[in-house]
């Protein structure tokens, strides 16, 4: 065996040994079972309105816990929804995997409800309380592979056991276990998790029924079984994570340490020769400019913008938390000092999948081509450690967001600033938009995306998820990709991606700098007390003076403070093409005067025809005197949702 070959065996080594698994962490998005219910509400309205702070909330407890229980609203158009992680996943991984959860879920409005199954996590809704249920009369399986064993014998003997042997240990372990069996030559693997909601003689009969479902899919050498308030799994192939997973036995464990063990030992007797020599480097802590070599664009190749990895290092300390400034679409962001004293921001991108590679790309590629004042300076990036990082000009006051939701920091910036900052980035788009010399939709626009210089000049930054298109297409349809709350409703739906749907976002923004109030109003919000549709109200009744941040509202620049409010309706208005160009913006926001007398009409809530009838006037039809606010109030992203 060449010494390249005896690297990966010693590679294949330290994953067993869970020294390399968070590398490979797998956050297991493949769609198992996915189900909408067959009745539609009774108010697509209420449902809406509903469903958005219940998906917020979930979020947040997601991220905390790995799972999360939510009820908003009242019958019969209550959303009650329910998430769970499998408890192999790390926190990034089950945050990713959440994410598609509300990506596709909301494909089943304004169904009553529905529920989806990755092979990481499950989420569900509905308008009723599911919470302890075990089973009900939807029972899913997914008999997906289509190889059947070539030793039905053997491997009926085995799969009996395997799946014995995950239900008990998964009675025995608060509702998760992993097992794996082998019968001769023949070894499989299974993974059974129970939702953190139902009591213990719940789970154990839920278990019991999916270990009696499960086993109609022999031969097959993969098969699932899904129900109500669990999930199992059997394959002839390890499918969880190694690092994460608690059904090890003392043995297999003691296994693994002498592995890894012994991989150290030949490690330190070899090491230096092989490193010497390079070929350690390219087998184990590779690093993107290692694993994609010539596949690296020339952008990258030849490009002067290099900052080594160690330097980037020790510029933050070695990435320590007191230096973190915030977090970004795809990575944290720290300051950093250069050796020459120069200031930095580091935004550390974490590559556990190959969707956050590409993001990084995406940022270089775009943000490398575009000048704008109100743009953040790409400085340069490093691609030759273990993890890609983006180096940006240092901003001390941080983001927007910091200053207008912070009771203590709002009174800093006065009208004048306000209109400053709102202008500034309504440029920023606008260049991106039909300036620059490709077009470039930023699909993010949110306060904490807005950095402010030391005099208070915005800089639009976090261009990871930005996309662009070339100037013959009208839109694009992509995966769901940015926050839920600043999202235009054409594009949560359908994916229907034009420069449109940063007018929208921009649009939401600015009334948020107006009012100091998130597009999330928090949780367990009643009709009518959404964000765009108080404004709504307030600006129909004439009386939106009640509701503008009192941190700098004047009567004296009263009317150019109404004339922003009703710029920023027009930006959020239902139908796309009733929203006017940020070119347009920018026109009506530099002057009050000799402006056209157009009237923003009601804003959206989501009620969309299908995108191929997308016309002028059409797409989005909005009840007469509607108050529901479009797909709005969630502060969470969504990443790749289709």
């Amino acid at each position: 065996m060449g010494i390249v070959g005896r690297m990966r065996v010693v590679f294949l080594f330290l994953m067993a040994s869970g020294f390399v698994s968070n590398l490979m962490a797998d956050p297991r998005t493949t769609v198992a079972g996915f189900q909408c219910n067959s009745t539609e509400a009774v108010s697509s309205v209420l449902l809406a309105q509903n469903f958005v702070p219940a998906m917020a909330n979930l979020s947040t407890q997601v991220n905390e816990d790995g799972f999360g229980t939510s009820i908003v609203g009242e019958a019969p158009n209550a959303v009650f929804g329910l998430a769970q992680c499998f408890k192999d996943l790390s926190s990034i991984d089950c945050q990713l995997c959440f994410s598609e959860i509300r990506s596709i879920l909301p494909k089943c409005y304004p169904d009553t409800g529905g529920r989806i199954f990755f092979d990481g996590c499950f989420g569900r809704y509905e308008n009723f309380s599911f919470f302890d249920q075990g089973m009900d009369s939807v029972q899913l399986k997914n008999c997906s592979s289509s190889k059947n064993s070539s030793q039905p014998g053997i491997f009926k003997e085995a799969l009996e056991r395997v799946i014995e042997s995950v239900s008990l240990k998964a009675q025995k372990n608060q509702g998760f276990a992993v097992a794996s069996h082998s019968v001769s030559n023949l070894t499989l693997h299974a993974l059974a998790q129970c939702w953190e909601s139902l009591d213990k003689k719940t789970c154990n009969s839920c278990l019991q029924a999916s270990a009696s479902s499960i086993m109609s899919c022999y031969p097959g050498v993969d098969g699932r079984s899904l129900n109500a308030g669990c999930y199992m799994r059997y394959s002839n192939e390890v499918f969880w994570n190694l690092s994460r997973h608690t059904g090890l036995s003392a043995g297999r464990k003691a296994l693994y340490i002498i592995l890894g063990l012994a991989v150290g030992g030949f490690l330190i007797l070899a090491g230096i020769g092989l490193w010497k020599k390079g070929h350690l480097r390219q087998s184990f802590g590779k690093s993107l400019k290692d694993i994609y070599g010539s596949g690296l664009s020339s952008a990258l190749a030849h490009s002067q913008l290099n900052f080594r990895y160690q330097e980037l290092r020790q510029a933050t300390n070695n990435f320590d938390s007191s230096n973190k400034l915030g977090q970004g679409s795809y990575g944290s962001v720290y300051k950093g000092i250069l050796l020459d004293g120069r200031e930095v921001a580091v935004k550390r991108l974490f590559l556990n999948t190959r969707q956050w590679i590409d993001q990084f790309f995406n940022e270089v590629h775009l943000i490398n081509q575009v000048r704008h004042k109100n743009l953040v300076k790409l400085l340069g990036y490093s691609v030759d450690g273990q993890e890609s990082l983006l180096v940006y000009d240092y901003y001390p006051n941080k983001s927007l967001d910091h200053f207008i939701f912070d009771e203590n920091q709002a009174q800093i910036l006065d009208w004048k600033k306000r209109i400053d900052i709102i202008q500034g980035v309504a440029e920023g788009l606008s260049y991106l938009h039909e300036e620059s010399e490709i077009r470039i939709i930023h699909r993010d626009i949110k306060a904490s995306n807005i950095l402010l210089d030391d005099k208070l000049k915005p800089k639009i930054t976090d261009f990871g998820l930005a996309r662009s298109f070339a100037e013959d297409q009208t839109h694009l349809s992509t995966g769901i990709a940015g926050t839920l709350g600043y999202m235009a409703p054409e594009y949560v739906v359908h994916g229907h991606l034009t420069e449109k749907a940063d007018v929208y976002s921009f649009g939401v923004l600015l009334l948020e700098i107006l009012t100091g109030q998130r597009c999330s109003n928090g949780t367990g919000a009643k009709p009518g007390q959404f964000f765009l549709a108080k404004i709504w109200s307030h600006y129909k009744a004439e009386t939106v003076d009640e509701i503008m941040d009192r941190h700098f509202y004047d009567e004296e620049v009263k009317d150019e403070i109404l004339h922003a409010v009703h710029v920023g309706l027009l930006c959020t208005q239902a139908t796309p093409s009733y929203r006017p160009t940020m070119a347009k913006v920018v026109e009506l926001l530099r002057s009050t005067k000799n402006q056209e007398n157009v009237f923003p009409t009601d804003p959206p809530f989501l009620d969309v025809l299908s995108v191929e009838n997308l016309e002028e006037g059409d797409g989005i039809h909005l009840l007469s005197g509607a108050s529901a606010p479009g797909f709005s109030g969630s502060t969470g992203s969504v990443l790749y949702g289709r």
